[in-house]
Parts: structure tokens; sequence; C-alpha cells
């Protein structure tokens, strides 16, 4: 080998070397940079330069021209990436869950000392002192009173709940914005990856670490599918769809619901649109849009169907404002899955049962029944199963216009009709007339009509009622104390005759009904946080294996620091050794 050959071998160890050591000072650098994976240097030979051949010889006559730095190794597990990202997905989904569940608790009033048994309790002891002396004004009063206590604090409550599910419905926005956003960032990765390595020569382990955190977080908030192409192009499926595919990110589009303001997220590559823009409707004027998630799908860690943020935001949300008629056997589906709907339906329905209860009892004091009444032409004047009274001005239980007094009115609409017709009226001696009648007939509540349902919102003390207490009155026609409907009320209080919902057998009292509802919370809450501890648990271990593969160790680095600075050393030894020989040689020559 030439002197000058021998200085060119020195020279590629030195940049090697210079190489070797850059690489290790990144990794030390970006040692607590979040995402940040080690680095490794690999080392080869130059190609040989070969001198002559030599068939009958083992090797041909060939000289070697020094070391080259090959490549800088990323190293990654891609098994334990692809674990982390679905286990941290579920993560995500069971810790909204919970701190969903805990914020329904806390709206519940049980952790701040303002719970609202404490109105269900008074009303409940206004009914038992309304009980041992029916006819008093105090008694009446109060109970009037504590009854609009109840309702207003039960419109605060159930208040709360819209507000928080108005939270969550923005949040929704947010994530799918972050999720567009992401995919315009993996987008952009791609293409920066892929120029800086269509050479063969260079890897762009950097932006490579970018876009593997960007799948970190997407992961968490909805269930991806993810490979790399040839090229090193990712794609990613989100929700087994194509959301980034070659050269383009398939947006996520939201849907706006006119009632509630609730945001849907969907595929706007396979809807139908009109020519305006809009989403078409289909016969039953439901939007002609492909769903991201499927939220009628069992949630199952088996099915792998609760992964992800987003989509336990979405559940926990629900579709709409439920009432007590969502705890009807064939909807009670619809809302059973979500944790915010679940509460407020079943919440609706305690007050809702309170109030119906008590106008029912009322209205039986009153002399309210059930029809059919016939006009004497025949034509049906009250239809079968229809409650109705007639109009007895100055009447027991009734107010100025003769109708039945209820206790809890809607604000929207009347808890009573009058009806008038020509009936047939016999007498003692069984003669018949015709007389013209007023009836009071009640309005029946109609599923999905607010101003039609003693609901919540649509739910207030008779305003006269609270004027006048005294007109319950609780005195008979001849003078005496009505106990018997003042034991009626006390007893419905106490008679376990309700469910929290179709799925639950255990009975309870109206008394029991808020304690079992806040204790269903409380278990639920209970269930989650374990499921999430437990997922908390899985992630940190795969975390502290993916750390184990990717994460830089100080003490190695180190170690590699002091090997390649003996590398680079030997080889700039080795050209002042050659420097002096050429030196010598030249000044022999010369001399």
């Amino acid at each position: 080998m030439s002197l000058m050959g021998g200085l060119y071998i020195g020279s590629s160890g030195l940049q090697t070397g210079q190489n070797a050591l850059n690489t290790t000072a990144h990794n030390l650098s970006n040692m607590d940079t979040v995402g940040y994976v080690r680095q490794q240097v690999q080392q080869s030979t130059r190609s040989y330069l070969r001198l002559s051949t030599d068939v009958k010889s083992v090797n041909n006559k060939q000289t070697g021209l020094g070391v080259t730095y090959s490549r800088v190794k990323h190293i990654r597990d891609a098994f334990l990436d692809r674990i982390y990202r679905r286990e941290s997905g579920r993560s995500m989904f069971y810790e909204v869950s919970t701190e969903v569940t805990e914020e329904i608790e806390s709206q519940l009033g049980e952790m701040n000392g303002e719970a609202f048994q404490t109105n269900l309790e008074d009303f409940w002891t206004a009914i038992q002192e309304l009980a041992k002396d029916p006819a008093s004004s105090v008694t009446q009063g109060l109970l009037v009173q504590r009854g609009a206590e109840l309702i207003q604090r039960a419109q605060a409550v159930y208040g709360g709940f819209c507000a928080y599910q108005d939270n969550l419905n923005l949040q929704v926005k947010k994530q799918v914005d972050q999720i567009n956003e992401y995919g315009k960032q993996i987008l952009a990765l791609n293409d920066a990856i892929r120029g800086i390595e269509a050479g063969g020569i260079e890897s762009a382990n950097d932006l490579r670490d970018a876009r593997d955190a960007i799948l970190d977080e997407l992961s968490q908030m909805v269930n991806i599918n993810y490979d790399e192409d040839q090229f090193g192009n990712v794609w990613v499926q989100v929700e087994g769809m194509d959301f980034v595919k070659g050269p383009h990110c398939y947006e996520i589009a939201l849907d706006v619901d006119e009632k509630t303001g609730f945001y849907t997220p969907y595929w706007p590559l396979n809807s139908t649109f009109d020519e305006n823009g809009n989403l078409k409707l289909d016969k039953n004027g439901n939007p002609l849009r492909d769903d991201v998630f499927d939220l009628g799908l069992r949630i199952s860690t088996d099915l792998n169907t609760d992964i992800g943020g987003l989509k336990a935001i979405l559940l926990a949300r629900g579709d709409h404002r439920a009432d007590y008629t969502d705890m009807a056997r064939d909807k009670y589906d619809e809302v059973s899955q979500s944790i915010v709907m679940n509460i407020q339906a079943e919440f609706d329905q305690l007050i809702h049962n309170v109030a119906s209860k008590v106008n029912e009892i009322l209205a039986e004091a009153a002399g309210v029944k059930t029809g059919p009444v016939y006009a004497s032409n025949g034509d049906i004047l009250i239809k079968e199963g229809e409650r109705y009274c007639e109009s007895d001005i100055g009447g027991y239980m009734r107010k100025d216009d003769g109708s039945p007094i209820q206790m809890f009115t809607k604000i929207y609409g009347e808890g009573y009709r009058k009806v008038t017709g020509t009936v047939d009226v016999v007498d003692d001696q069984g003669n018949v007339t015709q007389e013209q009648k007023e009836y009071w007939v009640y309005n029946e509540e109609v599923p999905g009509e607010l101003e039609t349902i003693y609901s919540i919102n649509n739910l207030q003390v008779d305003p006269e009622l609270m004027q006048k207490p005294s007109m319950l009155g609780f005195r008979l026609a001849d003078g005496s104390e009505d106990k018997a409907t003042a034991e009626a009320l006390k007893q419905a209080f106490v008679a376990e005759d309700y469910t929290l919902n179709p799925n639950v057998q255990k009975r309870t009292a109206f008394v029991n009904y808020y304690t079992d509802l806040v204790s269903q919370v409380a278990n639920s809450g209970y269930a989650f946080r374990n499921i999430y501890d437990n997922q908390v648990n899985a992630v940190e271990s795969i975390e502290s294996a993916r750390q184990q593969v990717a994460g830089v160790s100080s003490d190695e680095e180190l170690s590699n620091m002091i090997k390649f600075q003996n590398a680079y050393n030997a080889s700039s030894r080795y050209i002042n050794v050659i420097d002096e020989m050429l030196e010598h040689l030249l000044s022999a020559l010369g001399a």
C-alpha cells in the first residue's frame, strides 16, 4: 500500500469517528426530549481496491480504503409501539369515562355539602307534617314551599348536567380539529422524510421521531391502524377508514344538530350532499352521512370498541337531552351507554314520578275518573281510558274555574283541557234528560313533545297555589279533615314501586331513590377507576419496555463517546505516523 493511500485510510477514520461522536452527542443532548429515540452508529468497511486477479488463489490481491459511517440506525420496536398505542388509547377511553363519572358526582352535590337529597328529605318531611295536621294552613304552606324548592333545586342539578354535556360537545370539536391537524402534519412529515431519504444516503431520524410522537398522540384520541410503505410514507386509518393515504389527508367533518347543537364526526368522502353542499336527508329525516364512530356497538375490550378518548366523550355526551321518556324499555338502549344521558333520564324520572304521583293523589281526591263519555248523539265525547271530571266550581280540590288542583303543573302546556257537550242524564226514577255538561279532561303526555310532558324543564309548582296554599283545604264537604288523602301522599313516598332503569331489578321508594341513584353513579365510577388504574399500569409497563429499547442511556452514550474518541485519536496518530514517514522519505531523497 502506498503511503498516500494510507493517509486516505487515516482520514476516513477521522471522518467516521467525528460523525460517530456527533451522533453520540446528539443522543445525550436529547436524552430528556419527549418522543426522542436513540440513534445507533453503524460502521462498515469501504469498498476494496482490487490490485490483481488470480484464479488459483483463495483471494484476489486487493487493498482496503478504510472505514465508512454506513448509517445511523433508528432504534425502535414496532411490536411494542403497536401495543403501546392500542393500550394507551384504551387507557384514555377509561380515563375520560372516569372523569365524566366524577364530574356527575360533583354535579349531584354529594362532594360539597349541597346534596339534592336534602331538598328531597325536606319535601318528605313536609308531607309527614301534613299527615299529622292536614287542615292546617301552616302544613299546607310548608308542603307547597318545599315542593317549589324541590323543583328549583332539581332544575339546577339537571341544568348542570346539560352544561357539562355542552362542555363535552366543545371537547368533541376541539379533538376533531386536533385530529385533522395531526393528519396534515403526518402528510407534511411524509413528504419531508421521503425527500431526505430518496437518495438512500441519509436517514431523517428526527423527523421520524416527530411523526411517531404524533402517532402516539393520535392513538390516544381514536383507534388507529397504520403502516409504512417502501418509500417511507406512513398511511393511517381511523376507526377502519383511510385518514392519511398517499398524498391525501381525508379530514373528519362535523355535522351540527339544529336542536341540540351537538357535533357528530363523519367522513365527507362517503356521505351524500345536495347541490348546496348540505347533507341530504333520508325519508325519516336523518342525514345521509358516514359516521366515524358506530356508537351502537357494545363496549368491549375483546372487540376493541373501548379505544380512544374521542369515542368516550361522544358516548358520555350522548346525542340529546335525555328525560324520563327515555326510560321506556324500547328506548333505554339508546341512552344506557351514555353516562350523562343515563343520569339525566334517571334523575328526571325521579322528579316526574314524584310530581305525577302527587298530582294523581290530588286528582283522585277531586273526583277524577276514567272515560269513556258519550254524547247524546252517540259521538265519543271522552275517549276510553282518558281521565276526566265534571267541572265543579267551588268543589273540593278544585280551582276557581272548576278544574282539579295540580300541585305540579306544566310551564309550557295545560294539565287539563275543557270539553263541553250534551249528554244523557238519568235521574233516580230512571228518567233520561239531555244536559249541557262541562268536563275537564287530562292532557296525556306525548314523548318527544316538551310542552306535553311533566319533565324537569317543564315543571313548576302551580303559581296560583304558591299564592294561596290554602286552596288545598284538605277538608271534605262535611267539614272533616281529609286524612285519607294526606295519608296517601305519605304512603306514596315509602311505596317501593319504582326502579332506576329497566335493567335494574331492585325496587325502591321515593325516599331511597336518590340514594340508590348516587350509589349507582359511585359504583360505575369505582368500576371505571379500577379499569383505568389497571390500564395505567399496563401502559407504564409497555412504555418502560419501549424505553429500554428506544431510550437514551447516559452511561451507554458516555461509554460510546470514550470509544469513538479513542478511535478518533488512533486515526489521528496513524495520520501523524504516515506524515512523519512521508517527511522522512522526502528529506532523505532530497538529501
